[in-house]
């Protein structure tokens, strides 16, 4: 799902306060910052938790937004922030008897609701880096183009081409040690 841009009077509303604007604002953002969190949490990270502490930061921080144009980057990069946040707890927790949480990998509900290609292929794009999965999962899972990912991730458009062959590569790597079907390399290799 990709986020809707929003009208940019509609954030400046937001911004100066305007409570209906804001929650038409975040009705729209909701489900794209849902689909990011599952899709780059990994598998330790409950995504409805982690977009619900995305939301309560958008809430009150949408003041300090100084460009309202840049609100997809911007909500791009606190959901870039809070993903951190909750990878770095979960890797506390497991270090600490007792504290060890199930994540929705455990949920035999979530479980019956993917397909066992999804969960394959969900199991090698956790299995590479961070900067691998975003790139992965914004050029080849939401297909943006390399100028709206380039804009998201603040960086040269260079970057992002050299980024995509890389994550690439290392996706082909763990989806070949994975043994996934053909089907998941012809779909990276059109993106090639």
């Amino acid at each position: 799902m990709r986020l809707i841009p929003p009208d940019i009077a509609e954030v400046r509303a937001a911004r100066a306060g305007n409570s209906e604007a804001l929650q038409d604002l975040m009705a729209r953002a909701l489900p794209c910052v849902l689909q990011w969190c599952a899709r780059l949490g990994g598998p330790r990270v409950d995504a409805e938790d982690a977009a619900h502490d995305v939301i309560v930061v958008v809430l009150t921080r949408i003041h300090t937004l100084a460009e309202p144009e840049l609100f997809g980057p911007w909500l791009f990069g606190i959901t870039r922030r809070v993903l951190a946040g909750h990878r770095r707890r979960r890797m506390f927790e497991s270090w600490i008897p007792g504290l060890a949480r199930t994540g929705p990998e455990s949920d035999p509900h979530a479980q019956a609701e993917l397909s066992d290609l999804g969960r394959q292929v969900q199991l090698a794009l956790d299995a590479v880096s961070v900067d691998h999965r975003e790139i992965l999962v914004l050029i080849d899972i939401e297909e943006r183009t390399e100028r709206e990912v380039a804009d998201l991730l603040s960086l040269p458009i260079g970057t992002v081409r050299s980024r995509v062959h890389r994550a690439r590569q290392a996706f082909l790597a763990v989806a070949r040690r994975l043994q996934l079907p053909a089907v998941v390399f012809e779909r990276v290799r059109e993106g090639s």
